[in-house]
């Protein structure tokens, strides 16, 4: 649960309270940790705030139930969404995509000589044969098959320290606030942040570019939209960190695993709702996409309709 504080003369902060088992006391912690060592190393994120006994944690036990808060600087600015989409006027949407890969690039670099107290989970350690075996429905033996075939394919990458750390693992536009005076961005929501390879965060800015063009019937003009996007975001990463070529070659197979993160999350929902497993359209999309190793979340694919963005007949479970 989330709250916005605000005292007069002070600066406004989020309250937020952890009571769900799905994360334990070193998990928060951990997260917390990480999120001060980008502070204090220059990362464009929202600090913790000390509590009055100096911890950035505190737990309190009620009907032998625990309760986890910390409090976060409300960061500058506002969500696109809250901004309608628009960006800063008189400065070109183009500064937005340069920023918002420079940020990124700024947070790796600062990942890059981070040396946990308390240590995060990895990648493998939720998304792994046994989870995957125990979530997604035996009827559904082929998105089974698939997935674990991309597990096994990120498994065989290396983990140098250029190209594997910590990472934000869901760095989108939900994720940070825009100063409109000054285009900068800042980042919060660090609860899903694991070591994982870079590129993940790479391909999830990849991801969310593809919302300001989805309606373009002419798949030649999405093409041509997302590659002097990608190009203009990679020019801020590389402003503040390098990335390979040769990593970069491997953008497609990161887009992947984004898709298999989003349809794990949508059988978690379901799970922890004690719903009966359904495939909605967007779901139904992802898992043709999946299934038939259809790149790209099949945006440059026949099977994408521009009047219906990532949606497809649903299908039964």
């Amino acid at each position: 649960m989330v709250y916005s504080c605000e005292k007069e003369d002070s600066d406004a902060k989020i309250l937020r309270i952890a009571f769900l088992k799905d994360r334990s006391r070193e998990d928060l912690i951990a997260e917390l940790e990480y999120v001060r060592y980008l502070f204090e190393h220059g990362g464009s994120v929202s600090d913790v705030v000390n509590s009055l006994k100096g911890n950035l944690l505190e737990e309190i036990t009620y009907n032998d139930h625990s309760f986890f808060i910390c409090m976060f600087y409300k960061a500058a600015g506002k969500l696109l969404v809250e901004n309608n989409y628009q960006y800063r006027e008189g400065a070109p949407i183009t500064e937005y995509y340069y920023n918002c890969g420079k940020v990124l690039g700024a947070l790796h670099q600062i990942s890059k000589g981070y040396t946990p107290v308390h240590r995060r989970k990895s990648f493998f350690d939720k998304y792994n044969v046994d989870y995957i075996e125990e979530l997604i429905p035996s009827s559904l033996p082929l998105l089974k098959e698939k997935m674990l075939n991309l597990i096994q394919a990120l498994e065989e990458l290396d983990k140098n320290r250029e190209s594997y750390g910590m990472v934000h693992f869901d760095y989108n536009d939900g994720n940070y606030s825009i100063n409109m005076d000054t285009g900068q961005i800042t980042v919060y929501d660090f609860d899903n942040s694991c070591y994982c390879w870079y590129l993940f965060d790479f391909a999830s800015v990849w991801t969310i570019g593809v919302g300001w063009v989805q309606f373009e019937p002419d798949v030649g003009k999405r093409k041509q939209f997302m590659d002097d996007y990608f190009e203009t975001i990679l020019k801020g990463y590389r402003s503040e960190t390098e990335v390979e070529d040769s990593m970069l070659t491997k953008l497609p197979l990161f887009i992947q695993a984004n898709l298999l993160e989003g349809i794990v999350d949508a059988f978690e929902v379901m799970r922890n709702n004690r719903q009966e497993p359904k495939c909605d359209e967007e779901l139904s999309f992802r898992i043709k996409c999946m299934e038939e190793d259809i790149p790209y979340l099949g945006f440059f694919h026949e099977v994408y309709s521009c009047e219906e963005p990532f949606e497809c007949e649903e299908r039964r479970i």
